[in-house]
């Protein structure tokens, strides 16, 4: 199937048109604007106390929008089918052709396609229009986005081809020695008499080498489908490990007539899952405990927006802070993702749903649940079942109905219906305690549990030890934990076989839910953080990308990277006390920074994977302090001020072990580009992370001194996005400026689709300017 990019050139209008009652007749009037995709209006719109959207969506505007774009259809294509796939757009959209309705998705994360053959008209200008509604408010429990977040694409197809999501693989016998591969694939034939067809298939290495081949023939009935059920060897194969993400890629090809009349290429991996209570999670036969994360859909600084580049760098930094697993939370995640995920090697949690019948908010998905479940499921399944990535498939979060005979009915049909479609996976749901007046007793969930191949605990791995003495076969995973019980979470992880891993909430800050993660000074404070809050605080790594130092005891307890972290704590207003939200973490910040703190005295924890710690401030001692599994791997020292150097040394069996040093920073002299890339593509939706620092003359990132930062650029490219780990900030993510915090900001860089150069170009008042030139190719 022909699969062309339908991103570029849409006209778009945000809001219902005052003057008109069809806002279709006047698409060229006040109030529409080219765009290209993916879109999301809302991260470009201002955020204001007063909208709907309020904590829980993080102030931002949502509303309605209104896109099309003119296609035109050459008379060649007279025979052909023609089709558009929507990867995602939030949410109830409606889509048209000309004045022709099609269809309407609600769920704003499925990928959906719909049909345009009868409608086209050949040889001429055809309008293709959705209407996007986010209005109905609140419908999320956290920033969606509005709009076409996703990319759009135009299939074009023979009568005779591959069904939608027609083609599945999967790895039922693996060694290194052989490993036997199943393809069924689907063949429709929309023509008006029986077809023989010939399906013809090679399964490629990553260097193109043909590894296995195959073919049959059958003949497919008018107005139907014919499926093919082949089983292919591969000798020596090379498997798909989270440390070694081989790939193949599956070439399937129908013939007509001796003629291909379709192909798709079908990228795979080949790698075998067992879940066993007494082993654990084994990919190829290796136990592996999972170091996970939960993760909303969005892309940071770009809000919802999609694009490759933004997907794949958030895996790059799960896996670069010792992540091997990630749920994705809650609902389906851009194929773009997985995409990366395959790459890369970072295991997944596929998960469909935040809620069924019962709501959690007057718009979201209950609404249509009933009516649209199987739908939105299928979707999911076939659309991601060839990815070697994903591991489990969760079919709901923290359901309302866990603990009710209707709850157990639902989900006992939902996993049916799953291991009807993937029989290759495992099923599991994300479950918490029990709330309300409903009944509280944890083994009220135990019917709901036994629909289930592996059981998600959410918040509740004090339940590990006695749910395994009553039900010994249940297999155990913590979908959701607390940063502040990293320790708790992950020793229970490694002292029990049945408990596979812990996902903490969350990896990767998000949008919206906001200040879920804050230190309050008052515990009379709303659960949610009121405006100017927009962004949740309980990542391990912001919005931008940079670590948190969560990220860094996380780093102690997996045992990855330097073993010290040094974590000043903020010094508070006199008479107050930080009250820690459950998601929260201490406000502390690697800084030794303090002008006008002389001699006050501050708290210092040194995370530490060595049994000991000592500190010393311009070389004189504060002693040694025990970093063990008493201390929580936290050296806590009391330090008055003065600026200098702070070293920490590890010390294990006495030795030092260890070394870490933070410096009081000169003054600050100028600002400092590092992009994450020397090089991007030439085409339109490649993206350059740009890291912009204040240091001073010795190069050392200053993090108090924060500045209002502009950005220009010039060349093959065009300034998408800027942003910070400011939690409270008020400044746009579609500014040409932005301020720095704790010494940092972003810039996000999007190429226009032609080779040459882009040069960024940084500036700030009493700073010396800096600059950085990015090749285009």
């Amino acid at each position: 199937m022909y699969k062309l990019s339908l991103n570029s050139a849409w006209r778009f209008h945000f809001g219902d048109p005052k003057d008109q009652p069809n806002v279709w007749e006047k698409p060229g009037a006040d109030g529409w604007r080219v765009v290209d995709l993916p879109h999301d209006w809302s991260i470009e719109l201002p955020r204001q106390a007063t909208n709907p959207s309020g904590s829980a969506g993080g102030f931002f505007t949502m509303g309605r929008g209104y896109y099309e774009r003119l296609i035109d259809f050459p008379d060649a294509w007279h025979e052909k089918k023609v089709f558009v796939e929507f990867e995602g757009v939030y949410m109830n959209a409606e889509v048209w052709l000309d004045e022709h309705f099609l269809t309407r998705q609600p769920y704003g994360y499925s990928t959906f396609r719909v049909e345009l053959t009868p409608y086209l008209k050949l040889g001429g200008s055809n309008h293709l229009r959705v209407r996007v509604d986010n209005s109905t408010q609140l419908n999320s429990r956290w920033y969606s986005g509005s709009g076409i977040y996703r990319p759009v694409w135009l299939l074009l197809a023979e009568p005779i081809h591959l069904a939608h999501w027609g083609v599945s693989v999967t790895t039922p016998t693996v060694s290194t020695q052989e490993a036997l591969v199943n393809v069924r694939a689907v063949v429709e034939n929309e023509l008006a008499f029986t077809t023989e067809v010939a399906i013809q298939m090679q399964i490629l290495s990553a260097d193109d080498q043909i590894v296995a081949t195959s073919e049959e023939h059958g003949r497919v009935p008018r107005g139907n489908r014919l499926e093919f059920n082949t089983n292919l060897k591969v000798v020596a194969p090379r498997l798909w490990s989270i440390d070694r993400p081989n790939l193949y890629h599956l070439k399937t090809e129908v013939l007509t007539g001796g003629q291909v009349v379709d192909t798709e290429i079908t990228t795979f991996g080949i790698r075998n899952l067992e879940f066993i209570a007494d082993q654990g999670f084994l990919l190829n036969g290796q136990p592996l405990k999972l170091k996970g994360g939960c993760v909303h859909h969005d892309n940071g600084v770009m809000g919802a927006a999609s694009f490759p580049r933004s997907e794949e760098r958030k895996v790059e930094l799960l896996k670069a802070s010792g992540f091997n697993a990630v749920r994705c939370a809650h609902n389906p995640p851009a194929p773009a993702f997985l995409d990366a995920c395959d790459r890369l090697g970072l295991l997944v949690i596929d998960e469909a749903f935040d809620c069924w019948r019962d709501g959690k908010n007057f718009f979201d998905y209950h609404i249509v649940f009933d009516d649209w479940w199987q739908r939105d499921l299928d979707s999911m399944l076939l659309r991601d079942r060839n990815h070697p990535s994903v591991i489990l498939w969760g079919i709901g979060n923290e359901l309302l109905e866990r603990n009710r005979p209707e709850g157990v009915a639902i989900a006992h049909r939902l996993a049916e219906h799953v291991r009807g479609i993937d029989p290759s996976r495992s099923v599991t749901a994300a479950i918490c305690g029990n709330w309300n007046n409903e009944n509280k007793a944890w083994d009220a969930t135990d019917g709901f549990f036994a629909t289930l191949d592996v059981g998600g605990y959410n918040y509740m791995w004090k339940e590990y030890t006695s749910d395994h003495q009553r039900l010994p076969q249940r297999l155990m995973i913590g979908t959701e934990s607390f940063p502040l019980e990293a320790l708790e979470n992950w020793e229970a992880v490694l002292s029990h076989s049945y408990v596979l891993g812990d996902f903490v909430w969350t990896a990767l800050d998000y949008l919206g839910e906001s200040g879920i993660g804050r230190v309050k000074l008052d515990s009379q404070e709303p659960f949610l953080g009121e405006y100017p809050w927009h962004q949740a605080n309980c990542g391990d790594i912001d919005i931008c990308g940079f670590k948190r130092p969560q990220s860094y005891y996380r780093d102690i307890l997996w045992k990855n990277g330097s073993g010290l972290y040094i974590a000043v704590h903020y010094p508070l207003p006199e008479g107050k006390q930080p009250v820690i939200t459950e998601w929260g973490w201490p406000e502390v910040w690697s800084n030794w920074n303090w002008p006008g703190c002389e001699g006050k005295v501050f708290q210092v924890d040194v995370y530490s994977a060595c049994e000991q710690v000592e500190l010393l401030l311009n070389g004189r001692s504060f002693g040694r302090q025990s970093a063990t599994h008493a201390e929580r791997h936290i050296a806590r020292f009391d330090v008055p001020y003065e600026e200098g150097e702070l070293k920490a040394i590890g010390f294990s069996a006495g030795q030092p072990a260890a070394e870490v040093v933070l410096k009081t920073a000169g003054h600050a002299t100028q600002l400092r580009l590092a992009a994450d890339r020397a090089s991007i593509q030439a085409v339109a939706d490649d993206l350059i992370y740009v890291t912009t620092e204040i240091v001073d003359s010795e190069g050392q990132v200053h993090p108090a001194a924060d500045r209002r930062v502009s950005f220009s650029v010039t060349g093959a490219g065009e300034l998408a996005a800027v942003g910070n780990g400011n939690m409270i900030s008020e400044e746009s993510y579609r500014a040409q400026e932005r301020s720095t915090y704790r010494g940092r900001c972003l810039a996000v860089v999007k190429s226009n689709g032609q080779a040459g150069q882009i040069r960024l170009h940084a500036q700030s008042d009493g700073l010396s300017p800096a600059e950085v030139e990015i090749s285009v190719e």
